[in-house]
């Protein structure tokens, strides 16, 4: 069995996003929270699951959460958008 991987992108409470990367998506936004998922969002919460990728590697995750990361809130926001259009 293969294990997915993915890079998320989570709406807090303040408006903010936060992006990282997991193995079991359901577990970590509920661990997020629970206040037990980051430092950032503990105080932040609730959070929304708004956007993510799956990938069969933690390495291409790992990756692409740096890569997010990068992005302007804005093309942060687009890519949200997309997923929404496209679900």
């Amino acid at each position: 069995m293969t294990e997915q991987n993915y890079t998320y992108i989570l709406e807090c409470a303040d408006g903010t996003l936060y992006c990282g990367w997991t193995n079991n998506l359901d577990r970590r936004v509920a661990a997020h929270n629970a206040g037990k998922g980051a430092k950032y969002t503990k105080s932040r919460r609730p959070v929304v699951l708004k956007y993510y990728e799956s990938f069969s590697t933690r390495q291409e995750a790992m990756r692409r959460e740096w890569e997010i990361k990068q992005l302007s809130r804005k093309e942060k926001l687009e890519l949200v958008r997309q997923q929404m259009h496209t679900s």
